[in-house]
């Protein structure tokens, strides 16, 4: 019995890369041709507008309500007909009648009749019987025996500075696009619609292994011959900025007892997408993919790039896509720029997934 078999038990040696190095590497565009084909859109879900910044629409928003629902003033000013105003000028006021006040919600409550004009604020109703509204500027309001008058100091035509029913939206139009990434302002128009949630496509949820008995938590001091676990922490933001839920972490030591019992752990959670961090690669210890054969299946272990060549790509029993990442942060994180995020990316059904991604680009931020 070889040294190998009596530490390990029997692993076939075309599967086994330890202290043997990769026999061949995939290239890169054929594991994303793999991933293109599993990264179907995760369902839809239904989220208060208030949580909804930075979500990608999971259908067409169509306009319940025509906004705004009614004419109104777009300055301040004076309703009245426009054609009561023309051939006023400052050195020939035409002069007229002030018959009250529209304000927001606290309407003129009469019809406005030929000559006459109401004061108006802006994004108040237009009274009935009003065309236009006459800039506040183009108007001198005086009193005379008694009476409130407005001197009308130029001219304004019919349908000037007033807002039509409909005109910032149109009852039954698509207002936003489904796998529409959803920003502050898209959420303010949903909310002027008088919605109260939106339906979402559903965040997929990232769980991850990290491995190592060299590793200490993030906090921790780390003691002779140990190093902090950076890698989490960075998967974490870029779970983040892909939209991803990030489940937090799980640990586990170097041996095949204890590897076995972290990936079941990780198995039994409810992630989309399974991470596990070290014990990928050609060492002695690098028992996780022997390992995670027996809970799954790996299309490809080894890429032709580098860093990150020791990644591995497969997926769970239940088809879950998993990812065997390298544990040294530079590799880890190639690793998730090249493979991970592109899929995540897709399941939560965000444009041009394949796409790498930018700093201006990324307003998932929002979200986290």
């Amino acid at each position: 019995m070889s040294l190998q078999t009596h530490l390990y038990g029997h692993v076939p040696m075309d599967t086994d890369a330890r202290m043997r190095g990769f026999q061949a590497r995939a290239d890169l565009a054929d594991a994303l041709a793999l991933l293109r084909e599993r990264a179907v859109r995760l369902p839809a879900e239904s989220v208060p507008l208030a949580a909804a910044f930075g979500r990608v629409l999971a259908r067409d928003v169509l306009a319940p309500i025509d906004v705004p629902g009614y004419v109104r003033a777009a300055v301040d000013g004076y309703a009245l007909r426009g054609e009561d105003s023309f051939g006023a000028t400052v050195d020939a006021p035409l002069v007229l009648p002030v018959r009250g006040d529209s304000l927001p919600g606290r309407p003129y409550p009469a019809a406005l009749g030929p000559g006459e004009a109401v004061r108006i604020a802006t994004g108040a109703p237009l009274p009935a019987g009003a065309d236009a509204v006459l800039q506040a500027e183009l108007a001198r309001e005086v009193v005379r025996g008694g009476r409130v008058l407005v001197e009308l100091l130029g001219s304004v035509p019919p349908l000037r500075h007033i807002g039509q029913v409909g005109e910032d939206m149109s009852l039954g139009t698509c207002v936003l696009a489904a796998g529409r990434r959803l920003r502050p302002q898209d959420v303010g128009a949903l909310a002027s619609l008088g919605l109260a949630e939106v339906a979402v496509v559903r965040r997929p949820r990232l769980g991850l292994l990290v491995t190592g008995d060299e590793l200490v938590p993030p906090g921790a001091s780390p003691g002779p011959h140990q190093i902090v676990d950076s890698n989490s922490l960075v998967l974490a933001g870029l779970a983040a900025r892909d939209c991803g839920e990030w489940l937090g972490p799980l640990r586990a030591r170097d041996g095949a007892e204890a590897l076995r019992a972290g990936l079941d752990a990780l198995l039994a959670g409810p992630a989309d997408v399974v991470l596990i961090t070290g014990a990928t690669s050609v060492g002695p210890e690098d028992l996780m993919p022997q390992i995670f054969r027996e809970r799954g299946h790996l299309d490809m272990h080894g890429l032709a790039v580098r860093p990150a060549s020791p990644t591995a790509l497969g997926r769970a029993h239940d088809g879950r896509p998993a990812f065997l990442l390298p544990g040294n942060p530079v590799s880890c994180l190639c690793a998730y720029e090249l493979v991970v995020g592109p899929l995540v990316r897709a399941l939560g059904g965000l444009p041009d997934p394949w796409a790498f991604p930018t700093a201006a680009s990324s307003s998932c931020w929002l979200a986290s």
